[in-house]
This record gives C-alpha cells, structure tokens and sequence, in this order.
C-alpha cells in the first residue's frame, strides 16, 4: 500500500526582489523579521535561527537541491510554492521560474494561487495595502495560459491525471466559476487533463462546491478551535496585545471534528508564531513540540491510508519554511532535525 503524499506549503520571499527593496528596504528578504524577533515570555523561543541551510538565498541551486533532499530523506512528497500572480505580472516568481526551466531539482511541486493583497500588516486585508489584487477582464485565461507551462512539468504533483492547481481563497474571484470553465477550456485547448482544483480553508468553512472545485485543504491554524492561554502567561510583555494560544488543544480539536462532506484533505502544522512580522499583536501557540506534531501528523496520515481512492491520500504540512509565522520543517538551531524525524516516524508509524 503505497504511502500518503506529504505536500508542504513554500514561501518563495528569501531572496531579494525590487518591489521589496522599495517598501521595505534595500534587500530585504523574510530573514530580516525572522532576527529581529523577540522573546515576550520566560521560554519564548526567539528568534528562531536556521541550522543546516543557514540564512538561504532560493536563488541559489544548490539551496534548492538541498530543500529538496532534505524534504525526500523524511517523507515529504513535495512541495506547493505559493504562487504570487497580479494580473500578469508575479513577484517572487523567480525560484520556481529556475526549478522548472532547469529542471532541477528532480522534485514533485505544485502551486498554490496566493490571490490576496500585499499589505504593511503581513495580513492579506485591504488595509494599507502595496500590491493590490485585481480581477480584470481575460484574467482568467491569462492566468491560466501562464501556468499551464508548469502543469506540463513531469514533476508537477497531480491528483490523479490531473494537476492539482490549489487557490487560496476563490471566493473573492467574481464569477470564479466562470474562471474555471474558462480554465478547463484552455486547458482541453492544450491537450492536458483539466486541474484538479483544490480551495484553502479558512476559518469561514467555505465549500468547495460552491466554485466548482474539486476538494478542501484544512489549514491550521485558521478555523482550529483552541485554548487560550494568554492570561496564563505570568511575565508577558506588558506591550503585547495578541495571544498565546495551545498547540495540543488545536491538534485534539482538529482530529475530533466532524468533516466536511466533499473532498477534503487534512492539514496539519508544524507551530505557529507570527510576532517576527507583528511584534506586538501576534499569535503564539506553546506546546508546539515535535513529538506533539508527530502525534497530530501520525493520525491524519492514518486518516488518509484509510482512504479508498489511492489519489485522495495526500496530506498538507503548514509549511516548509514560514519562519516567520514559526511554521517551518527546515532545522533550527533549537530542534536540529527534529521536526522533519518527527515526520518521518508519523508517516512510517514509528
């Protein structure tokens, strides 16, 4: 019986682009929150440091290759890039753009549309906001025709025939279901299978039938039910204004929900920490330790063996390297390997 598919979300934003040289400084990458990151509590684990890859440049090869091979020897299927696409023009497009006219490194990908502003909150909301999403007339095939080259790709992850293409958030695409008729259109048009088309959800539950996609990915932390423990904490920064949540209480809420009743593939993650990008009103979640993640990750992957379609049994990890929302599988200099040994053991049982 072959394995589940473990497919991990990657952020493409280490390395330097001119867009954010210009609003936020001259070269400025992700790892520019992550050290700047402070403790707010006794045992508040930052900043968090990276280990074996070190402060890692993605336009580099040999960076590339050594994700990927780190990512194979425990586990990990592939890996879904975001996917940055402004009506036409993409911003940190430039890692993926090299894995795929290089064709190296020889490792399963896919894309996920991330179709939300760019704002000074880090947070996707309109607010303050320095690339603007818009919805234009013929977007609809011009975003396709751009990524149709990548579903070609003999790596490209598909479910199936055909390439799973995930979106984060359909509902804010006008007529998105003409979107996808269109998509599927011009796919046929190029004589590949029409995508399989999966929604991230939030913490509104939103149903994928509703856009004429095919299934649902969980995507902790949004919609998990959890302890809050903030007012627990007895030397939290008096300054700080978000909350320190409970990992566990998240993971056992997770597993004992009821799903939903169209395609739907689990999600878990590896912590979560946003304050590297809001200092002062993030959300921290304790008891994010590896062997509490292994637990989580080992009963959804035995969720998904359980699947009857061989297809279906993929489960996503939030995320390959969001270091600074503290959603990462990359060693750090706290946990070494931990977390990607933890994840080889969840997937082989151990």
């Amino acid at each position: 019986m072959p394995d589940p598919k473990l497919i991990a979300f990657y952020l493409p934003q280490f390395h330097p682009i001119p867009e954010n040289d210009t609003w936020w400084g001259k070269g400025f990458t992700e790892w520019r929150n992550v050290v700047r990151a402070r403790p707010k509590f006794s045992g508040h684990e930052q900043p968090r440091l990276p280990a074996d890859l070190g402060f890692c440049d993605l336009r580099v090869p040999e960076t590339r290759r050594e994700q990927a091979e780190l990512a194979q020897a425990h586990g990990i299927h592939g890996f879904c890039y975001y996917y940055y696409w402004f009506s036409g023009r993409r911003l940190l497009e430039r890692p993926l753009a090299e894995v795929h006219a290089s064709g190296a490194p020889d490792f399963p990908f896919c894309i996920c549309w991330a179709n939300h502003p760019w704002n000074r909150r880090w947070d996707g909301t309109p607010d303050d906001v320095l690339m603007p999403l818009e919805y234009r007339a013929g977007d609809d095939r011009r975003f396709i025709r751009d990524v149709i080259p990548l579903l070609r790709d003999s790596r490209y992850i598909r479910i199936g025939e055909r390439p799973l293409l995930v979106v984060s958030r359909p509902q804010d695409v006008p007529q998105m279901q003409a979107w996808v008729a269109a998509w599927r259109d011009e796919c046929s048009a190029a004589a590949i299978a029409p995508p399989y088309l999966c929604l991230v959800q939030d913490a509104d539950g939103a149903d994928p039938r509703a856009f004429d996609f095919d299934a649902a990915i969980e995507f902790p932390p949004h919609g998990l039910v959890v302890s809050d423990v903030t007012a627990a904490i007895p030397d939290l920064d008096r300054a700080f204004a978000g909350q320190v949540w409970d990992y566990v209480s998240g993971a056992k809420w997770a597993l004992d929900r009821a799903l939903p009743p169209y395609p739907f593939f689990r999600g878990v993650m590896t912590g979560w920490d946003n304050t590297p990008r809001l200092p002062q009103n993030g959300q921290i979640f304790v008891n994010a330790h590896p062997a509490n993640y292994q637990r989580w990750l080992a009963a959804v992957v035995a969720q998904a063996r359980a699947k009857p379609a061989v297809e279906e049994r993929v489960v996503f990890i939030n995320a390959w390297n969001e270091w600074a929302e503290g959603a990462y599988l990359e060693p750090d200099l706290h946990y070494g390997r931990q977390f990607l040994e933890a994840t080889r053991r969840a997937l082989d049982g151990s």
